[in-house]
């Protein structure tokens, strides 16, 4: 059953203005590979200097598996209050709201 992952962050200022557009379309080309994965929202607060997504994974078992990688990962570039959840998805009432279940 697919799961959505959420990840939020604080990036410092410094460390948000650092990073390239090729820095993070690498980032996101070695996201869409990971094994399990379908698709990632990006979120940003510039005013909060926050920073995150909204995934969605094929089971809870390769959420797990990349949030335990990412998190490493976002400690190496400088990101704290590192916070995530992983969610069951209600399909029926997902489909009320017009969401995406063409996975």
């Amino acid at each position: 059953m697919a799961v959505i992952l959420q990840v939020d962050f604080i990036m410092p200022a410094k460390s948000l203005a650092q990073q390239s557009i090729e820095s993070l379309k690498t980032l996101a080309e070695s996201i869409a590979k990971e094994p399990g994965f379908i698709s990632k929202i990006w979120t940003e607060n510039s005013q909060t200097n926050e920073a995150g997504g909204i995934y969605l994974f094929e089971n809870s078992l390769f959420a797990e598996k990349y949030l335990t990688m990412h998190q490493k990962r976002l400690e190496a570039m400088g990101a704290q209050k590192i916070r995530s959840k992983i969610f069951t998805i209600n399909d029926t009432l997902t489909a009320i709201t017009k969401g995406s279940l063409n996975w």
